[in-house]
């Protein structure tokens, strides 16, 4: 007997990776579980990732053969094959890590074992995420203390020291207010610095060479008002290909010094694909992410070559999600514009961007050759 099985991927947000792990991992594990409970001989899954919902092929590959293996290994006398059914956009990611989870020999194995992922999981193939661990305590606030001698004496330094004992108020009224946004500002910009140092810290730490490979974002030279020019190339970023969350720790890692004084970015949303745009949720979440400076010293942000559907978008986003970049938005149609404010020497414009441009003004100029 023979069942396919569908399993949706989760929407793909980078700040709650965590989440979207584990709430993608148990449909796995459950289907898989399902259908041996059926007394199904061969299994058929389909791809777990979409391009729509943003989740890293990558991930979600690892994710898929890791729940499949341990399943076989604990529960799988009763299957006789799995089959998993790609296109050819996920074929050769599924190729390339399937000899690490079903190797045909050790040689084979050994070969794979560098894309061996940090986190292999727990005994059914589930991540490891220690923040979303429960931690249980008998008596809340109250040390414990090893000494087998003296266990039944509290240590009276620990009385008071919860919300309750000190007399602080409604704690859930607290968070409500927070939610509410009743907190001061103060304590809002307080913690938001706070938030941003671990994720500048994760920036410096990381390895993102291979997001700097894209040449995506860099700086360039200045404009005419002596301002750093930064440059964003739409074309350049393969959404569905790439981590989002190391999009977002590179950006901040390149930024970070430019933002603190004033600066303007260049956005060549020229030839872009649907392949190319990033999510409105990203965008938010890096908007909310970045540090104040960011902001408010970025003067101008200059949208380069848009569509019309670009233009409806870009209208929402800055309308409805960060009116504060509404004012600073610039659309230009072509670089004759685009110089009138940056000289042509003082930005690096990708040579596709170039090549697009005399197509337009030259149709019948002949291909370059390669």
């Amino acid at each position: 007997m023979f069942c396919i099985i569908y399993i949706p991927a989760p929407l793909y947000f980078p700040p709650y990776r965590p989440h979207a792990v584990l709430s993608s991992l148990p449909k796995s594990h459950n289907n898989t579980t399902g259908a041996s409970e059926q007394a199904m001989m061969s299994v058929g899954f389909c791809v777990v990732t979409t391009a729509k919902r943003g989740y890293p092929l990558e991930d979600a590959t690892h994710i898929a053969f890791r729940t499949v293996r341990r399943f076989l290994e604990n529960h799988g006398n009763g299957i006789e094959a799995v089959v998993f059914a790609v296109t050819e956009t996920e074929e050769s990611v599924y190729r390339k890590l399937l000899p690490l989870y079903f190797p045909r020999s050790e040689e084979e194995e050994r070969a794979c074992l560098p894309l061996l992922p940090a986190d292999i999981g727990n005994s059914e193939g589930e991540p490891i995420v220690p923040e979303r661990q429960i931690r249980i305590a008998e008596k809340p606030g109250i040390l414990e203390d090893d000494s087998q001698d003296d266990h039944t004496e509290l240590d009276l330094a620990q009385v008071g020291n919860h919300a309750f004992a000190r007399m602080e108020g409604d704690v859930d009224k607290q968070r409500k207010q927070v939610l509410q946004g009743h907190m001061s500002e103060a304590a809002m910009q307080k913690q938001h610095q706070r938030n941003y140092s671990r994720w500048l810290n994760r920036a410096r730490a990381e390895d993102l060479s291979d997001i700097a490979a894209l040449k995506a974002l860099y700086q360039t030279g200045v404009d005419k008002c002596g301002r750093t020019v930064v440059v964003v190339v739409g074309r350049n970023i393969p959404v569905t290909l790439i981590d989002l969350e190391k999009a977002l720790l590179y950006f901040i890692h390149v930024l970070d010094h430019i933002a603190v004084k004033d600066y303007v970015m260049v956005y060549f949303h020229t030839l872009t694909g649907e392949h190319n745009h990033l999510h409105t949720h990203f965008l938010k979440s890096l908007y909310d992410i970045v540090d104040i400076k960011f902001k408010r010293n970025l003067k101008a942000f200059y949208f380069v070559h848009p569509t019309f559907r670009s233009k409806v978008s870009a209208w929402f986003f800055t309308t409805f999600s960060v009116s504060g970049l509404k004012e600073k938005l610039h659309y230009v149609d072509n670089l004759h514009e685009l110089f009138s404010c940056i000289k042509p020497e003082q930005i690096d414009i990708p040579p596709f961007v170039l090549e697009h441009v005399l197509r337009i003004m030259f149709p019948t100029l002949p291909s370059p050759t390669h």
